[in-house]
């Protein structure tokens, strides 16, 4: 066999392993230590599928988890449903401390947990479509979105549109609307008051779309204001909240401000510039640019802190889960998982805030040092790691050798 068979055939393996043959042709391997059990819990707990992991300032370690046991009770006219997940606090060392929330009524399906500089805890829920804050005493001081208020056996279709088609669908999200030439509109928020009239443009009342979105139904919120299946959340230098509204129909990025009212959003499903397919993850840097983690299209996209689109890059495999460094020199880190339960394809890049691949670690497995859909990271220094694993149940810390 010649060298260009060999050379060609190499490359058609991994295309379709699903990571990028320039990403695994470039970036070096890089050698790292792994500790795959320092969490402690208590015997008659299980740790289970790891949604999210972060570390406040002084190391302690807050872990939100689909450990629960999920059940729903029937009231006078909703179903309620409650307990599908868990947030658990560790000390430095990974000794159990104590559980946060107990029967919350928005923990049902985790999917992700950030601290903030203010060492804040929250946890973003997908099937509550709720976002919560946790201060430092354990207390919830707010809450981002609606958990559904009852349980859909067959969404009724919106006044004209076609049998089967929920209001929203058809390739422009509820909450979205299209600017001319096809460019996703970034919709301002409702001011100060959080009340008034929505932005300008179509799209599901409810979901925040449309003019008059604020004068919706009871309990409707204010436009903007609701999510379908949210999955990070991310803050910039003035406190401003951001949220990735983007593994359900939405394919967006909400802003609140730091109390919570609603700002602004943007994008729309799409493979577009400022469109999305899975906005998954979500990090910004020192000069509150807004990096998405856009899984479907396999690409991480970068913008102003309005919206504005900035630039893209897209050798860094299926981004799935990211974070971002602190100090003079910042980098991202960022999961591929290539298959669905990220036992045949997977690994982490460090990248260049401008998409440069440093290197990658690790692969898929079970074993320490392998991993299993990585769903969160959290890296406070460069070479220190938190990683989530979902179906490892696990949080593995690793180190980066210098």
């Amino acid at each position: 066999m010649t060298c260009r068979s060999t050379f060609l055939l190499l490359a058609v393996a991994v295309l379709a392993s699903g990571v990028p043959f320039f990403a695994q042709a470039t970036a070096p391997a890089m050698s790292f230590d792994a500790n795959a059990d320092f969490l402690k819990m208590p015997n008659d707990v299980s740790l289970g599928p790891v949604a999210g992991v972060g570390a406040n300032s002084k190391g302690q370690i807050f872990v939100y988890t689909r450990t629960g046991h999920p059940y729903a009770t029937l009231g006078d006219n909703r179903t309620f449903s409650h307990g599908g997940s868990r947030l658990f606090q560790f000390d430095q060392g990974g000794k159990f401390v104590r559980e946060l929330g107990q029967d919350v009524y928005g923990f049902n399906a985790a999917i992700g947990l950030r601290v903030d500089p203010q060492d804040n805890v929250w946890v973003i829920d997908a099937a509550a479509n709720q976002v919560m804050k946790f201060d430092t005493e354990g207390r919830i001081t707010l809450v981002l979105g609606r958990k559904p208020e009852a349980i859909s056996v067959r969404p009724a279709a919106a006044t004209g549109a076609p049998a089967g088609q929920a209001p929203g669908a058809g390739g422009v999200p509820a909450g979205s609307a299209a600017a001319p030439g096809g460019a996703p509109a970034r919709q301002a928020g409702p001011g100060p008051a959080g009340a008034g009239r929505g932005a300008a443009g179509g799209g599901d009342p409810a979901a925040g779309g449309g003019r008059g979105a604020g004068r919706g139904g009871r309990g409707a919120g204010t436009p903007g204001s609701s999510f379908g299946q949210p999955s990070d959340v991310a803050w910039d230098r003035a406190g401003n909240v951001y949220v990735a509204d983007g593994i359900g129909t939405n394919n967006r990025i909400a802003k609140f401000d730091k109390d919570g009212r609603f700002l602004l959003h943007w994008g729309q499903t799409g493979s577009g510039p400022g469109e999305f397919n899975g906005a998954k993850a979500i990090a910004i840097d020192a000069q509150d640019n807004v990096y998405v983690a856009d899984m479907g299209n396999r690409r991480i996209q970068v913008f102003d802190a309005q919206g504005m689109f900035k630039s893209e890059f897209a050798n860094i495999g299926t981004p799935r889960a990211m974070c971002i460094t602190r100090g003079s020199t910042q980098f991202l880190y960022v999961s591929h998982t290539g298959d669905e339960d990220g036992m045949d394809d997977a690994t982490i890049y460090k990248v260049q805030l401008d998409g440069r691949v440093v290197g990658r670690f690790g692969s898929a497995g079970k074993l320490p040092k392998e991993l299993g859909v990585v769903n969160s990271l959290d890296c406070r220094g460069e070479n220190d790691l938190l990683v989530g694993e979902m179906t490892n149940w696990r949080v593995q810390k690793l180190t980066l050798k210098r």
